[in-house]
């Protein structure tokens, strides 16, 4: 996948990672780095169960990216003190 790729896969899943946790968005450039975290956070999840990770901009990737990126938000807040959940 190239970086454009990344990038915009990284700010959908990121927004909406950022809905689901919190109901606000983190700003766009935390959501571009939490999307794109949570790609690969979501990738390594889902090989450990036996299925594959992010696999190009795709419906399948864009959920693999929000998993990811859902866990690596709630962990966020959980070590940041940000009790806002």
């Amino acid at each position: 996948m190239g970086i454009i790729s990344w990038i915009v896969l990284g700010v959908i899943a990121g927004f909406i990672g950022s809905k689901i946790v919190n109901k606000t968005g983190q700003g766009m450039i935390m959501d571009i780095v939490l999307g794109i975290v949570g790609a690969i956070v979501g990738g390594l999840i889902f090989s450990a169960f036996g299925a594959s990770g992010v696999t190009g901009l795709n419906i399948y990737s864009l959920i693999v990216a929000v998993v990811g990126a859902v866990v690596v938000l709630w962990a966020y807040h959980q070590f940041s003190g940000s009790r806002t959940l």
